[in-house]
């Protein structure tokens, strides 16, 4: 039988939204700042994790970088394969990468599997999974959805906020609390600093990888080329500042090992 995840993303179509205004926000951002950490003469081995339809595998393994991609929902692995690129694609589990040796990848991305992980036990799992198959100067990004998000729409912008106070999806100090029946989970930086030290990860730097590019949807949708050019080139120039890391939808965690 299926999960309701695969239910989920059988229904939901990852393309289109990747491809929206917003959806290339996040894949200009995030896209930079793999090309930051990786070497310019393409002898880099990445590993995806959590590969969903190939977004991020595909255009890499398209710049001629060796990739394999691990994928949870089979419809989203079909759509993958079906781009016929080089990359290596396999159905599996970010909480077990067995497949793979120890130190096998230079770079790994986990750009999926958090978003749908709900226990702090299956993320650091998670980490510690994609730590062991991370050579020792190797690079690791993992995303994560945001707590303040979660508020900021759900609670406030669609109006579900007193329901959700009431019925303890959302705590007094404003954290949601996902249920095993939720397909989300959304987290808070000190969060992610407690995954990371339990998984013996450093941070480099942490990035908003989509800044307030959800919250405009329609404005994005109604700017001309040359100002959605000008909005990028402002997000690039200001996802690292601090002060807007966490209220975007998606923060991206970039690491090293802790040796």
């Amino acid at each position: 039988m299926m999960t309701e995840l695969e239910q989920y993303y059988n229904k939901f179509n990852e393309e289109k939204r990747l491809n929206s205004r917003h959806g290339q926000v996040e894949f200009i951002t995030s896209m930079k700042y793999i090309h930051q950490y990786l070497p310019e003469d393409k002898s880099a081995k990445i590993l995806d994790v959590g590969a969903g339809t190939g977004r991020y595998s595909v255009a890499l393994a398209e710049e001629g970088y060796d990739v394999t991609a691990v994928e949870l929902v089979k419809y989203n692995l079909g759509i993958l394969k079906q781009k016929n690129s080089s990359v290596k694609a396999y159905q599996g589990n970010a909480l077990k990468l067995s497949r793979f040796p120890d130190k096998e990848f230079d770079m790994v991305l986990v750009f999926g599997p958090m978003y749908h992980l709900l226990t702090t036990v299956e993320k650091v799992t998670a980490l510690k999974e994609a730590r062991r198959v991370l050579k020792d100067n190797g690079v690791m990004l993992v995303a994560y959805c945001m707590n303040e998000y979660s508020i900021l729409t759900y609670g406030f912008k669609q109006n579900h906020i007193l329901e959700c106070m009431e019925n303890g999806k959302i705590s007094e100090d404003f954290r949601v609390q996902p249920e095993t029946s939720d397909l989300y989970d959304y987290v808070r930086l000190e969060d992610m600093d407690a995954y990371n030290e339990a998984a013996k990860l450093t941070r480099i730097k942490v990035i908003s990888a989509d800044g307030p590019s959800d919250y405009m949807r329609p404005v994005l949708n109604a700017m001309d080329e040359k100002t959605f050019e000008m909005f990028i080139q402002y997000h690039l120039t200001v996802c690292e500042r601090p002060e807007l890391v966490g209220a975007g939808s998606h923060t991206v965690d970039i690491l090293r090992k802790t040796l």
